[in-house]
C-alpha cells in the first residue's frame, strides 16, 4: 500500500507539473494581448516575487544554506534570467515559436550526452523520435522563421536552460529556499533589460488572468514542482517531459480557444509519446518523481 501510495504520489506531481506548464503558451498569449514582452514578463515577476517572498516569511527562511548561495544564483541567472529574457527577445527578433520549439526539443538530447557516459541506443533514439514528434506538431504554428539575431537568443536560450537545470540537479536544498534568491536575480536582470525594450500596458480582465496564471501557477507552483522532479528523478527523463507539454497545450488551445489540431499535429503526438515510451524504458532509468 505505501509503495502504491508513493507512485501515484510521484506520478501525480509529474502529471500536474505537464498540465500546469502546459497552459503557460495559452495564458502568455493572452496577456501579450494587451502588454509588450517585457512589461508583461516585469509584471509576471514582480507578483511571483511578493509570493516567494510572503512564503520565505511564513517559513523564516530567506536565503539557501551559507556557501551554495553563489551557486543558487547562478543557476537562476540562467533559468530564471537568461532563459526567459532569451526566449522573448528570440521571438521579437523574429524566430517564430515553431523554431524556437524545435531548437528547445533539444535540450533532453543535450542532456543525456553531457551527464551519461554511456548512451543508451534506445534512449537516444527515443529523445530523437520525440524530436521528430515535436517538430510536426509545432508545425501548426508555424514552421518557417529565421533570423540569425533570434536564432543567437534561441541558442542561449537552449544553453541556459540545459546547463540551469544541471546545476539545479546540484541543489540539494529545499527548492523553496533557493527560488525567492533566484527570482531576485532574473527579476534584477530584466529591469536592467527593460530600459531598451519597448513598453505597453492595456489593464484589462485578460491581462489580470494571464499574470495571476504566470506569475503564481507557473513561476511559483509548477517551478517548485519542477525543482522538486529535477532533484528526485533522472536528468534526462525529466527533461524529456518538455515533450509532452506541446501535446497538451494542443488540447487546451483546442478546448480554450478553438484551435483543433491538423494530421501533422496527432502525428507528432503519437511520435512523442512513442518516443518517450523508449526514453523511460531505458535501462537503469529512474521515473521523474521516483
Amino acid at each position: 500500500m505505501t509503495r502504491m501510495f508513493s507512485a501515484l504520489t510521484a506520478h501525480g506531481s509529474t502529471a500536474l507539473f505537464v498540465l500546469l506548464w502546459s497552459g503557460g503558451a495559452i495564458f502568455s498569449k493572452i496577456g501579450l494581448a494587451s502588454a509588450t514582452p517585457f512589461a508583461f514578463l516585469l509584471m509576471r515577476f514582480g507578483l511571483a516575487l511578493i509570493a516567494l517572498a510572503a512564503l520565505a516569511g511564513w517559513r523564516r527562511r530567506w536565503l539557501p544554506q551559507p556557501g551554495t548561495r553563489r551557486q543558487v544564483a547562478f543557476t537562476g541567472l540562467l533559468l530564471t534570467g537568461g532563459y526567459t529574457i532569451c526566449y522573448l527577445l528570440a521571438l521579437e527578433y523574429g524566430v517564430t515559436p515553431g523554431v524556437l520549439a524545435t531548437v528547445l526539443g533539444v535540450q533532453p538530447i543535450l542532456t543525456l550526452l553531457i551527464i551519461e557516459r554511456r548512451l543508451s541506443p534506445a534512449r537516444l533514439g527515443g529523445l530523437g523520435l520525440a524530436l521528430a514528434g515535436l517538430a510536426l506538431v509545432v508545425m501548426q504554428n508555424g514552421f518557417a522563421g529565421f533570423a540569425a539575431p533570434g536564432m543567437a537568443y534561441a541558442l542561449v536560450a537552449l544553453g541556459c536552460v540545459t546547463l540551469g537545470t544541471i546545476l539545479q540537479k546540484r541543489v540539494p536544498q529545499d527548492p523553496a529556499d533557493v527560488l525567492p534568491l533566484q527570482y531576485v536575480i532574473g527579476f534584477v536582470l530584466c529591469l536592467a533589460i527593460a530600459p531598451s525594450q519597448s513598453w505597453r500596458v492595456e489593464v484589462t480582465a485578460g491581462l489580470v488572468m494571464a499574470l495571476l496564471w504566470m506569475g503564481l501557477i507557473i513561476s511559483v507552483g509548477a517551478t517548485l514542482l519542477l525543482y522538486r522532479l529535477i532533484q528526485r528523478g533522472d536528468l534526462v527523463n525529466v527533461t524529456s517531459l518538455f515533450y509532452l507539454v506541446p501535446i497538451v497545450t494542443v488540447i487546451l488551445d483546442a478546448l480554450i480557444l478553438g484551435n483543433w489540431p491538423n494530421v501533422h499535429s496527432i502525428a507528432g503526438m503519437a511520435l512523442i509519446l512513442g518516443g518517450l515510451a523508449l526514453v523511460f524504458r531505458g535501462p537503469g532509468v529512474k521515473r521523474p518523481g521516483a
